[in-house]
């Protein structure tokens, strides 16, 4: 059983979000906080293997309270929940080794896809016996990261997924989805559906370039 700790500044969303894991096989909620003091209090109390964190708290930025808990050598994991789009804050998430970024508002199949991928990467990582680099590779390989193992929509491989990530992650600077197409070897429509993916989930970010007629070119950075 895999004990979460809820914490948001908003008690009725709280309520909502400790509905959607106890609904979850293999995760039980043991508590809820409402401000960053009270989630670090929360998880010296009650040890938690998961915190699920809103970065927007009345007393504290979210990631602090991050800071704190390592601070006092917890070593609980955190899966951020946040209406926070900003790049900046994505990429603070993971550099604080959030192991996913959830965007509000959500619905529950979206927190139960995450919560189910967590838990197969929690029980890899207990599993691996490491003797080589081999065991290392496969290890890394199992874990994951959120962007590599969030499940992909009807239609969407996760082949092309890899190289169009690829993509993103090795060009400095933006990429169109014409662009990005070129680069992967498929059509420009397939791209921008992948692309679109990525910035739905807060993987990647969104801006637009504005010419001199028409619709605004869309183009894309990787974030994590």
């Amino acid at each position: 059983m895999i004990d979460v700790l809820v914490v948001d500044d908003d008690f009725m969303v709280a309520r909502i979000h400790r509905g959607f894991v106890e609904r979850i096989d293999g995760f039980r909620v043991v508590g809820t906080a409402s401000t960053g003091e009270e989630a670090v209090a929360a998880v010296d109390r009650l040890r938690p293997d998961l915190v699920l964190l809103d970065l927007y708290l009345p007393d504290m930025f979210g990631l602090d309270v991050v800071t704190r808990i390592r601070a006092a050598r917890h070593d609980c994991d955190v899966l951020v929940i946040s209406a926070a789009r900003e790049a900046e804050a994505v990429r603070r998430a993971v550099r604080y080794g959030a192991v996913n970024y959830l965007l509000k508002p959500f619905g529950f199949d979206e927190l139960r896809t995450r919560l189910e991928q967590y838990a197969t990467r929690r029980t890899a990582l207990r599993a691996a016996v490491v003797a080589d680099q081999a065991d290392v590779d496969r290890v890394l390989s199992r874990s994951g990261s959120p962007a590599a193992t969030a499940t992909l929509p009807r239609g969407l491989s996760p082949e092309t997924a890899e190289l169009v990530e690829r993509a993103l992650r090795e060009h400095e600077g933006t990429l169109s989805a014409s662009e990005c197409a070129d680069r992967v070897g498929i059509s420009r429509v397939s791209a921008r559906r992948y692309l679109e993916h990525y910035a739905g989930t807060g993987r990647a970010e969104v801006t637009l370039k504005y010419g001199a007629a028409g619709r605004p070119e869309r183009r894309y950075t990787w974030l994590a």
